[in-house]
């Protein structure tokens, strides 16, 4: 607690600091000058003054503050009755902290240069009996200047290191959160590009399949309407079945627009390497064999559907991708898992897929990528959907997702036409469809 709020207020340790040097150093020697006043005294207040007052940038500018307590310490010999060595270890203390254990080693040899040297002439004074400053002896005190200024030392490169290790582990973790979002970024460029693929090739499909018939039901047209002849006309007035014709062809010419502005639109999205497999795209009826995938891998599936499914081919893709990402993380993560059950309830707006397994633990959770699951996100919004996924009540694992249902044209469960047929669908044994 006491760490904390220090690293909370530097500033106000900064002037504790000077204080604590300031007002016993510059009252004392007031006290002293007042009683014998000389100019050695005034000349120590006013480099004691500076040096006290330099003590607040020693955050900052921690070489700035070692110079001047360095010249106080020299100086210090002369013009006082004792080494005055308290600025400098504070100084040695915030350089071995604030900028390297490196410069505050240097620092240190600075100093005990500066002692030495010091220490020495003041000895060759003494004894030529020409000026005996210090009231203690020369030598005691350049040992302890030392010996303190070794302490010092030793103790800011020992807080200098927790700094610097506490530092870079904050750095390290930003770090590690701006590479998560990346990879989340490109989990999500690289889904929104396969599934600019898959859109690619259903909704081009659907437009190929209308301008054929726009095409060949204007080809039928142009051919009863010459059938009947040019006797049948009054007049030069176009015909009903040629208004008709031209009007499958203009269906066929707009098809077509849409299709190249499609391709292009979706080509900006695509990874571009152009080699991407072509084929049909799964959806309600291949879940079958989806789950006979995960039950030969040996995985205890159990899924229920119920409802009507929505005819559109990108919804049943998103139904069979969320099955089969939910169903790959239980095979992953959930290998203790005694039932894996899906459940999907296709509503009349509303499409719900539950995969819930009862495994106690999921001990590799955490070392996946997480771009499944992105990618079932990125899915279930296109329909204005959502995804949960995280432990169940009991135990376990859940991903539920929502989205909105999209249902075919008023007419589509109308009756086929007698040129186009449709084949029943078959039956899936391994899906349990309920009413």
């Amino acid at each position: 607690m006491i760490r904390r709020f220090l690293a909370a207020h530097p500033v106000v340790v900064d002037v504790a600091v000077a204080a604590v040097y300031l007002l016993p150093s510059l009252l004392g020697a007031i006290v002293l000058s007042a009683r014998n006043p000389t100019p050695q005294e005034i000349v120590h207040i006013a480099l004691t003054a500076v040096a006290g007052i330099a003590l607040l940038a020693r955050r900052r500018q921690p070489a700035v503050v070692f110079a001047l307590a360095t010249v106080l310490l020299g100086a210090s010999v002369f013009l006082g009755r004792d080494m005055d060595v308290v600025p400098t270890l504070i100084a040695l203390y915030a350089l071995a902290v604030y900028r390297s254990i490196r410069s505050a080693w240097v620092a240190f040899g600075v100093t005990a240069a500066v002692t030495v040297v010091t220490v020495t002439v003041e000895t060759v004074l003494a004894q030529v009996r020409a000026f005996t400053p210090l009231e203690t002896a020369a030598v005691p005190s350049g040992i302890l200047v030392l010996s303190f200024s070794v302490v010092a030392v030793l103790i800011g490169s020992n807080v200098g290191n927790r700094r610097r290790y506490l530092d870079a582990l904050i750095d390290r973790a930003r770090q590690l959160a701006r590479e998560r979002d990346q990879q989340a970024e490109i989990a999500a460029a690289a889904e929104r590009g396969r599934i600019a693929r898959e859109m690619h090739d259903i909704v081009s499909h659907s437009l190929t399949v209308m301008i054929t018939l726009a095409d060949g039901s204007a080809r039928l047209v142009d051919s009863a309407a010459r059938a009947e002849g040019a006797a049948a006309r009054a007049d030069d007035a176009p015909t009903p079945l040629e208004r008709s014709a031209e009007t499958m062809r203009l269906v066929a010419e707009t098809g077509r627009g849409a299709l190249a502005d499609m391709r292009r639109l979706l080509g900006v999205l695509r990874d571009g390497d152009g080699n991407a497999a072509r084929e049909p795209q799964p959806g309600v009826a291949e879940l079958g064999d989806l789950v006979e995938t995960f039950r030969a891998a040996g995985l205890p599936v159990r899924i229920t559907v119920s409802g009507t499914p929505p005819d559109d081919v990108g919804q049943q893709l998103t139904v069979y991708r969320v099955v089969q990402e939910g169903l790959t993380n239980a095979l992953r993560y959930a290998s203790t898992a005694t039932a894996v059950r899906v459940v999907i309830v296709f509503q009349p707006g509303t499409v719900v897929i539950t995969v819930d397994d009862d495994a106690a633990l999921h001990p590799d959770a955490a070392q996946g990528s997480g771009r499944g699951l992105v990618g079932v996100r990125e899915r279930v919004g296109l329909y204005s959907g959502t995804m949960e996924a995280g432990p169940r009540p009991g135990g376990g694992w859940r991903v539920r997702t929502v989205f909105d249902a999209v249902r075919g044209r008023p007419d589509a469960d109308a009756a086929p036409s007698p040129a186009v047929t449709a084949a029943p669908p078959t039956p899936d044994p391994t899906l349990e469809e309920t009413p």
